[in-house]
């Protein structure tokens, strides 16, 4: 089992606690914009070993009855149906299914705001969509002269002329299906309009990265560098708290240089601001819920070696910018990482030299590594995948769990009939075979009983793997890196 290096815990209580602390300090209501993924922070529960990926939601869920979600989305992004790169669906249809999901977690979600509005067809027909799916609708307009120009933008033809939202709970939570949604505006716009009406209301801001009192180049702000290198952010100490209190806080770019219009901003809407610097705006517990730093830091690394191998494989695949991977090699080298921390790397490597075909290796999380190797029936990452469930069920090496008189059938259905030209199963063609053998076969049977112990494996491979095999290595938990090759010389490898 994995080494814990943090209190999930302590954090939902003390993020909770800080947030009612919060909504105490601006009189009753507090609009909350929330960076990052609610659900499924997976990048957390990597670099912070213990901090479940659904640690957020289940935060809320501690304040429910004070809880409000209004939803943002660009309409520009409706129109130009943006995806999401995680799900592969659009941003509207995001919003129907977050929805979905806060309703099933019994939050109550409480309007859709459409932000950047100018009467796009595709936005109205959303707008028509949710209306008549019973959901309130808001829309906010373009605001000349946004974010600097704060004379117009606390104007009534700026934030003045976007819609009211009206909100019904002391804590209402703003939130997106990705970037660049509006979420600040929307907030700002509500400040605007609460003040009109004179209601005190408040504004503060939950990211879990870059951590506030982690030192600047520890790994775990050097990992949050990493996952937004395509988008060049960087960390960096908070020259406003550093000014006010004396005290270093790291913070990043796009909130430091943000800070001086939002503060006018504050102080044009309400007379005053109610923070010094960037750092104070956040409420981010995660720093003080650390209990193993040593952890934490590995993990860390583990995580910005994972990144540099996904931008390799996506410079092979032309989605990579030209500075990604050089900032990605600075990050490595300021952190201590390389691929000697990564004993899979070497393992598969040597596997593939000695059999002359792609191959993977695993780190188990009682750090026992297992390999795997291409063969006629099955791929790098089927075979890798049965030999862990051997290990960890204790089976020997010459038991096979899925007999030929099934997989031969497969793979005749595959190429004579589904027309593949690879008779080789994937990984998921695999987990079924298993599973009719379990019908039949106890040691089959005992080696599936073991797929919820691999979430926490890390395993690399020595070709890139298909869409296939690796969303399904992802969904079990294990956590995927490969070497940017391909398989083949071929050009299209979909």
């Amino acid at each position: 089992m994995k080494a814990i290096g943090f209190d999930n815990q302590k954090y939902l209580t003390t993020q909770s606690e800080q947030i009612r602390k919060r909504i105490e300090h601006f009189g009753g209501k507090l609009y909350l914009e929330f960076g990052g993924k609610l659900f499924d922070d997976f990048h957390a529960s990597r670099v912070l070993p213990g901090f479940a990926p659904d640690s957020k939601i289940q935060m809320l869920r501690q304040l429910k009855e004070d809880v409000e979600i209004v939803i943002v989305i660009n309409a520009a992004d409706i129109e130009s149906n943006k995806v999401r790169g995680d799900l592969g669906i659009t941003y509207d249809d995001d919003v129907l299914r977050l929805i979905d999901t806060f309703r099933e977690l019994d939050l109550y979600v409480g309007s859709v705001v459409l932000t950047c509005y100018t009467g796009q067809v595709s936005a109205n027909a959303f707008l028509k969509r949710l209306t008549a799916l019973g959901i309130r609708c808001y829309r906010h307009y373009p605001i000349a002269g946004y974010p600097s120009d704060v004379v117009h933008i606390v104007s009534e033809d700026g934030l003045g002329k976007n819609d009211y939202i009206e909100t019904s709970h002391s804590l209402v939570v703003v939130t997106a299906p990705g970037p660049g949604s509006g979420k600040m505006a929307t907030c700002l716009s509500q400040l605007y309009h609460e003040h009109k009406r004179g209601v005190s209301a408040g504004y503060a801001k939950f990211e879990t990265f870059p951590v506030w009192n982690l030192s600047l180049k520890h790994p775990v702000n050097l990992a949050y560098e990493a996952a937004t290198a395509d988008l060049n952010d960087v960390n960096m100490i908070d020259p406003f708290h550093l000014e006010a209190y004396g005290d270093i806080a790291v913070n990043y770019n796009r909130d430091v240089e943000i800070f001086p219009v939002l503060n006018a901003i504050f102080e044009k809407i309400q007379g005053s601001s109610p923070y010094k610097s960037p750092t104070d705006m956040g409420v981010n517990m995660v720093g003080n819920c650390i209990i193993d730093d040593e952890v934490c830091r590995a993990a860390s690394r583990m995580e910005i070696l994972r990144r540099y191998y996904t931008a390799c494989v996506n410079k092979l695949k032309g989605k990579s910018n030209d500075t990604e991977i050089p900032k990605l090699e600075i990050l490595m080298n300021q952190s201590g990482t390389s691929t000697e921390i990564f004993p899979a790397v070497s393992a598969a490597l040597l596997k593939a030299e000695t059999t002359g075909a792609p191959a993977g290796a695993m780190c188990l999380p009682d750090g026992r590594v297992v390999t795997g190797k291409t063969s006629s029936t099955l791929g790098a990452a089927s075979a890798l995948l049965l030999n862990a469930l051997k290990t960890m069920a204790g089976i020997a090496d010459e038991f096979d769990l899925i007999s030929a008189g099934v997989l031969e059938p497969i793979c005749n259905l595959k190429t004579r009939y589904l027309c593949h030209k690879n008779p080789r199963l994937h990984t998921d063609e695999v987990l079924m075979a298993l599973t009719i053998s379990a019908l039949t076969n106890p040691i089959a049977e005992k080696a599936q009983e073991q797929l919820a112990h691999l979430r926490g494996s890390d395993a690399h491979f020595t070709v890139v793997l298909s869409d296939e095999d690796e969303k399904l290595l992802r969904r079990l938990g294990i956590n995927v890196s490969c070497e940017a090759q391909y398989e083949t010389k071929r050009l299209y490898h979909k």
